[in-house]
């Protein structure tokens, strides 16, 4: 059998991770000297209030060897092998931890770890992928090859409402030279080579922004693999969400059409209020 894991940063939906049957490796979560584990001892809402009310954003660090470890053993055991996939090697360690534990384990051979190059549910695209391709038979040699193909293909991007958590986060270094400027500025963040880069500024309401820069993203939508398109946020509000879904629905391109929330490592990186759509471009 072949096992699908994934870092907690992939952002899928639990009623997905049930569906496809992944495993879930949660990273870790800083608030001050407290340490708390991504999606198991925290939510997105409690990190905002804590950020809130200490004025300053959390830090967030890869998974323990340990972890990793305890999480691979059991299907190694088994006689299983695994397929896991990490957030992009430029923006944690995370696919480093695990390259180590599979040589822990002795068990290179049966243990594939995957740079997904990417974050979010640009990570999720490809798990998703992958769990098909296992569910249909296919070989991990076989998927990981497919998965290395379609890695350039994802299209991840995503406007933000506040440059604060992006700023203070480091891990977008573009952001900082707009960080002192427009109070309304709302940057397009963009997955490229596995970095994040602003590339667009919009302004204005955030609720007009994020009309605008799904608007933009029409000719990419319309060359895009039509089995699914997410919509993934870091709490908007109901409305908008309603109001993009619809303008996906009736471009009428997706077989599916899902919407996640962004799990705590995303959330504490990108801030409230985040909006990105997601989908894999046909070439």
């Amino acid at each position: 059998m072949i096992k699908i894991i994934s870092d907690s940063t992939c952002d899928l939906s639990k009623d997905l991770i049930e569906k496809y049957d992944i495993a879930i490796l949660p990273l870790h979560i800083h608030l001050g000297e407290e340490e708390y584990q991504d999606g198991v001892t925290i939510t997105p809402d409690e990190i905002y209030t804590w950020a809130d009310a200490n004025n300053t954003t959390p830090k967030t660090s890869a998974a323990s060897m340990i972890e990793v470890i305890d999480m691979f053993e059991p299907y190694i055991k088994n006689g299983d092998e695994i397929i896991s996939f990490s957030i992009s090697s430029n923006m944690s360690a995370n696919n480093n931890v695990m390259r180590l534990a599979a040589e822990d384990l002795e068990a290179e051979d049966k243990i594939h770890i995957i740079d997904s190059a990417n974050l979010s549910t640009g990570i999720g695209l490809l798990i998703i992928e992958a769990a098909i391709m296992a569910q249909e038979g296919k070989s991990a040699d076989e998927i990981v090859a497919k998965i290395e193909e379609l890695k350039p293909l994802v299209s991840a991007s995503f406007v933000v409402d506040t440059l604060t958590y992006l700023h203070r986060g480091g891990r977008c270094s573009s952001v900082a030279a707009l960080a002192g400027g427009v109070l309304k500025l709302h940057p397009k963040i963009v997955v490229e080579n596995g970095k994040m880069d602003a590339n667009k500024k919009y302004r204005g309401k955030m609720s007009m922004v994020i009309k605008s820069y799904v608007k933009d993203l029409e000719e990419d939508l319309k060359n895009a693999k039509k089995d699914r398109v997410f919509i993934t946020h870091s709490g908007c509000d109901q409305s908008i969400l309603d109001e993009i879904y619809g303008y996906l629905a009736e471009l009428n391109i997706f077989d599916e059409i899902l919407v996640t929330r962004a799990g705590g490592v995303i959330s504490s990186h990108c801030g409230p209020g985040t909006l990105g759509v997601l989908f894999i471009k046909n070439s």
